[in-house]
């Protein structure tokens, strides 16, 4: 391993889980689904925001969606203006005021709409705007079916069309869907196909980087003043954009190069085809595994390997990348549909057996039932 790949493992070691999953992205070119408790969503936002800036050194804008979210409410909140320091100018004044209220679409429409009235080259300025690097979608998937469609075209061709012109997306750039877990809405089954790895955030995991820039605020307000009241300060995102970023643009082309030379032996690959067709015929699992998540499988193992200093794939890596795509993708059966109910198996038998089954224990019971190679 050369001096450039270790030291690059070494940062990797040190990356929060968060910020591993964006790496995974970047790398891959890909994109991705983050899950959390609802009241945690604000802070997850907030530190993806504080990763994309401190750890790599791009534009990130986040759109609030809900059920009421239009196409122009889309558009609007993806792009930003062209001499943007990376976070959108909405962001930027609402951070000097509370750094854990949430995002307002109608807010960014009303400015957005103030400004092009006030300018005779209304559409020139929107035409100049741009996608940023990495576009956090909150509650995606309350949108209706007309905005994932929109937001599908985006991930599949790189670009959206707006009223007024095509806007293609950035290099890197990453779309990350970011929901409630508890949350009983799902996303359409193609755009949730595209996602190429989902992760669940825990309230013990933590947000290291919210966390840092909170203590540091704090620390400087108990230095000026011994009877200042503590409090969650404003968030200075455009301060920590001057900072050197943890992976620059070249150490990412460094672990693409990386990606492309793993070697997958005949034995892990077949270890891997037999996971997905022990899957696929799980009694539990219904519509089957598609062939987009069967190539994000396959990406995935080759991206993780550079991460650990690996020019091979190994069958832990296999392990650990299972539950990253599968997971988000697996729609499990009802007792009435399940494959024996077509040999005369007994409903209560099934619903005893289905009781309680999720899709992580569906993964869990393929991979005890698949033998790793030695």
């Amino acid at each position: 391993m050369d001096h450039v790949a270790s030291t690059i493992v070494e940062r990797v070691q040190s990356l929060s889980d968060i910020e591993l999953a964006s790496l995974l992205c970047l790398v891959a070119d890909q994109h991705c689904i983050i899950e959390a408790e609802e009241g945690l969503l604000d802070g997850v936002e907030r530190e993806i925001q504080l990763v994309a800036s401190d750890v790599f050194g791009l534009s990130c804008c986040v759109l609030n969606c809900s059920e009421s979210t239009t196409l122009d409410d889309f558009d609007k909140g993806i792009l930003m203006a062209e001499d943007d320091d990376g976070f959108d100018s909405s962001e930027r004044r609402r951070s000097k005021d509370d750094c854990f209220s949430s995002f307002s679409i109608s807010d960014q429409r009303r400015q957005s709409d103030k400004r092009v009235s006030r300018s005779p080259g209304a559409f020139t300025s929107l035409d100049s705007r741009k996608i940023a690097n990495i576009v956090i979608a909150k509650n995606l998937n309350e949108t209706n079916q007309q905005v994932q469609i929109q937001v599908l075209e985006l991930i599949r061709g790189k670009r959206v069309f707006t009223r007024t012109a095509v806007h293609a997306a950035p290099k890197p750039f990453l779309f990350i869907a970011l929901n409630a877990y508890e949350s009983e809405l799902k996303l359409t089954q193609h755009l949730n196909d595209q996602f190429f790895l989902s992760h669940r955030h825990f309230a013990e995991d933590g947000v290291p980087n919210l966390e840092e820039l909170v203590a540091k605020a704090n620390f400087s307000e108990d230095g000026t003043s011994a009877s200042s009241v503590i409090r969650s300060p404003p968030m200075k995102l455009p301060a920590s954009k001057s900072l050197t970023p943890i992976f620059s643009q070249d150490d990412l082309d460094a672990l693409v190069a990386s990606t492309a030379e793993v070697r997958i032996s005949p034995e892990i690959r077949a270890y891997m085809h037999n996971i997905i067709v022990f899957l696929r015929l799980h009694r539990a699992v219904a519509g089957g595994i598609s062939a987009t998540s069967t190539r994000h499988f396959s990406a995935l193992v080759r991206t993780l390997a550079p991460l650990h200093g690996y020019t091979y794939a190994s069958p832990s890596l296999v392990t650990l990348a299972i539950s990253k795509v599968f997971r988000h993708r697996i729609e499990l059966t009802t007792p009435e549909n399940e494959r024996s109910m077509q040999w005369g198996s007994s409903l209560d038998a099934v619903k005893a057996v289905l009781d309680g089954v999720t899709a992580e224990d569906v993964i869990e019971e393929v991979l005890e039932a698949v033998e790793a190679p030695l």
